[in-house]
């Protein structure tokens, strides 16, 4: 709970996993079908959705604003472009667990404004941060209703292909709502928890949707390989990574991918 995780930033690991990813989405065709891209407004997932999902390197003078300014967040990065990427959008319904993780806290919006300032933060209404409690921890089911918010306001998107970058906690205990009606193997495929930008496909369907093709484009994550443990893990001993201990200290790097494609029949 050290305060000096506050809105914790991307580790060079992060970033060598950011690159990665990055290099798998272009490679497989998903840059070209995002439509949306849609990040919880903290350091690293900001940090991560303009890293895989923005355009090339910026030069001053573009009649363009960056996605992300020089060295933001200590990143010792080049400025990212506009250009050529999906809009992004930062949405508060979509972050990490809330409250008593200095790593939770985000900084005020003005301030990302600043680093990122090609990025959407016109859906946040307060500049403060009025959601995160220092001494108050949202529960596991009050996540989950956040969650749920947020899978009903994707739906009202008019866009069929969103990138969601979020937290691993948050979409373990979103995903936990589903699949009760499925195989237990099933279930067990949909909670899971996410590794360090990994990526998911998921189709959100109406109820007369029988079934849908396999994902081309969902990536492992952890290359290369570390510690991705959700940051409420030190409230839940049973999450454990590799058999390592448990850090009792947040994750840096910690952000998964969720892509949402919108059917209906």
């Amino acid at each position: 709970m050290r305060p000096e995780f506050f809105d914790a930033h991307i580790t060079q690991l992060g970033w060598q996993q950011i690159d990665n990813l990055r290099k798998h989405v272009h490679a497989s065709g998903l840059s070209r079908k995002i439509d949306l891209v849609v990040t919880s407004p903290l350091l690293r997932t900001l940090q991560t959705a303009v890293g895989v999902f923005g355009g090339d390197g910026y030069t001053p003078g573009m009649d363009v604003l960056p996605l992300m300014i020089a060295n933001a967040g200590n990143s010792a990065r080049a400025a990212i472009s506009s250009l050529n990427c999906p809009p992004i959008a930062a949405v508060e319904l979509c972050r990490e667990h809330l409250g008593v993780h200095p790593c939770d806290k985000r900084r005020n919006i003005s301030d990302y404004q600043f680093l990122f300032p090609a990025v959407d933060f016109s859906l946040i209404e307060s500049d403060e941060d009025v959601l995160w409690k220092a001494d108050i921890r949202e529960t596991k089911e009050e996540l989950a209703a956040r969650g749920l918010q947020f899978l009903n306001w994707l739906w009202t998107r008019k866009e069929k292909e969103i990138a969601v970058v979020t937290h691993s906690g948050f979409l373990f205990h979103t995903l936990t709502a589903f699949g009760n009606d499925c195989h237990p193997l099933v279930k067990k495929e949909i909670c899971k928890h996410f590794a360090n930008c990994e990526l998911r496909s998921i189709v959100i369907v109406d109820r007369s949707m029988v079934g849908s093709d396999s994902s081309t484009t969902n990536y492992p994550g952890k290359v290369p390989s570390g510690l991705d443990i959700p940051s409420d893990a030190v409230d839940d001993n049973s999450v454990k990574e590799d058999k390592q201990p448990i850090d009792p200290e947040p994750k840096e790097h910690e952000n998964i991918y969720l892509r949402l494609k919108k059917s209906v029949l």
